[in-house]
């Protein structure tokens, strides 16, 4: 067996996979260079610079294992890798410790502007006075997103003699609080609190621009702001002009919305305390060496006959197990997904009813999709592989059953959600054995189609209603696919909701257009991974 190994990797990912195959180790190619070259091999180990792309994968008639040496597999056209049953690997761990010490190493630079002084005094200046600093020390650090990441900066922090306040609604408080935090349910009454914010939460729709005007003006004036998390959860503008006026007195930053285009960036043209490093939170000897091997293994396991511990992708799941249930992996996964977008609150339990034809099958492998749905609406990188390990770290009980009472479906998988707030009920079917459908929302009968955007609003059942909400959707440019509207099954109710399948996201501002409209409550926008 033959393993190329591009990118740059550490040598010792080479010492390791030799163990099972040759290893040949090339510079970074073109997917030209690549496609001619690939078919002489069975894995292929890459960083972030390769582009794995379908052609790629096409070309790779002997490819078992793609290994991504690092977080994330954005490189990496996962799914055609799963459509030709390559695994796909990463290493999720590999980098935790050396991105939660750039962290800290941010927030002290900024702090005691070691930057602008190590320049200065480099020039033969002498300005102590110039660059007074300010101490970590009985401060404030609110840390949004408590994950391996967020923890570890929480324990050097309070090492550091600072406060601790989280959140993080997929964090308990009894978590926080035996750390020797504060937790804090809602952002609103996190603002206020901190005198430096960090962020370590994924890029999704709920975390895009949560650092904005908006919630920057709600701040003390004077705090100080550190991202090694994504680019985009802080919008550079606003920051840049908070910067300027005063309300934010330092930022450090690592990543940025448009790498590694940095010129664009305004914050490149800021005036005032602000530290730019260029997305160097993995960039550590030990972390490269860490993902180095972590992925090494991985494929000398999978050429040896063995499993992945860190696979993305479907193949991890047994051929068996998956081929009766598999024309529903995809309904059970958007079922969990909606529901969680739809609940409110932290994930208690999750109960998953099969009927009809699913009663008398092993719905393990819907289980795990269930799971993946609802476990992806909160956290990054979650896969068929480690939902089940997350679920359980997090407390989450899983109550599987089946029901011989009679359905209108040949399968129909009912999902209860639990949370410290309520529950939420989303069901799914196939209709006609292989059409996808949403069939129940709570106590409303639908037909939906699951799409990758979609809109829910409840509202009061009287006239104009659809078309006030049509008039908004309208006005922002967004196109409407298609509108299921329903109502409860009893004659006398007043309350319905509109499921509307729209091609492109919405934003908070829509929402709060949608909301204003009188009768209107609560009104939600879904993102499924669904296929179009």
């Amino acid at each position: 067996m033959k393993v190329l190994v591009t990118d740059k990797i550490n040598e010792s990912a080479g010492k390791i996979i030799e163990k099972a195959a040759q290893v040949d180790f090339l510079p970074t190619m073109t997917e030209e260079e690549l496609i001619k070259i690939i078919p002489d091999y069975d894995a292929l180990m890459v960083r972030s610079q390769t582009k794995v792309t379908s052609a790629i994968i096409d070309a790779g008639k002997n490819l078992k294992i793609i290994g991504r040496a690092g977080v994330g597999v954005d490189n990496i056209d996962v799914d055609a890798a799963t459509q030709k049953g390559i695994i796909v690997v990463n290493s999720p761990d590999g980098n935790t410790m050396a991105a939660a010490e750039h962290t800290i190493a941010l927030m002290l630079s900024m702090a005691r502007n070691i930057a602008p002084a190590a320049t200065s005094t480099k020039a033969g200046n002498w300005d102590r006075s110039k660059f007074t600093g300010t101490e970590l020390y009985k401060k404030t650090l609110g840390i949004i997103g408590l994950g391996k990441i967020g923890t570890h900066v929480a324990e050097v922090a309070l090492a550091l003699g600072m406060k601790i306040v989280v959140y993080d609604p997929f964090t308990s408080k009894e978590i926080v609080e035996k750390m020797g935090g504060e937790y804090v349910e809602n952002l609103d009454d996190f603002w206020g609190k901190c005198d430096f914010i960090t962020v370590h939460v994924p890029k999704n729709k709920d975390t895009l621009n949560m650092i904005n005007k908006d919630t920057i003006s709600k701040m003390k004036k004077g705090v100080r702001l550190v991202n090694c998390a994504r680019g985009g959860i802080i919008n550079e503008k606003d920051l840049k002009d908070a910067i300027e006026s005063g309300q934010v007195a330092g930022a450090a930053i690592d990543v940025y919305e448009n790498e590694p285009n940095i010129k664009e960036c305004p914050l490149i043209h800021c005036d005032g305390n602000l530290v730019l490093t260029p997305h160097l939170g993995a960039s550590t000897q030990e972390a490269q060496i860490n993902v180095a091997v972590d992925v090494a293994e991985q494929i000398k396991e999978v050429l040896s006959g063995g499993s992945a511990s860190s696979a993305v992708n479907i193949p991890s799941l047994r051929p068996d197990k998956l081929e009766p249930v598999k024309d529903y992996m995809q309904i059970a996964e958007n079922s969990g997904e909606l529901g969680m977008q739809i609940a409110d609150g932290m994930i208690k339990s999750i109960e998953i009813t099969a009927q009809g034809d699913l009663a008398d099958l092993d719905i393990q492998p819907l289980e795990v999709a269930v799971l993946k749905g609802v476990l992806s609406a909160m956290l990054e990188g979650v896969n068929y592989v480690n939902a089940p390990i997350l679920a359980k770290k997090r407390g989450i009980d899983i109550i599987s059953s089946r029901s011989k009472v009679k359905c209108n479906f040949a399968g129909l998988l009912t999902i209860k959600l639990t949370t410290d707030k309520g529950t939420t009920t989303v069901a799914g079917a196939l209709v006609a054995k292989d059409i996808p459908r949403i069939v129940k929302i709570n106590d409303y009968e639908t037909s939906i189609r699951p799409q990758k955007h979609m809109l829910i609003v409840p509202h009061v059942n009287k006239p104009s209603m659809i078309a006030q909400v049509a008039k908004v959707i309208g006005e922002n440019n967004i196109n409407i696919g298609s509108m299921n509207v329903v109502q409860k099954n009893d004659k006398h109710e007043t309350e319905s909701i509109m499921v509307i399948n729209i091609e492109s996201e919405v934003n908070s501002s829509v929402l709060d257009e949608i909301s204003k409209i009188d009768g209107v409550h609560n009104p939600k926008y879904i993102k499924l991974n669904a296929q179009e």
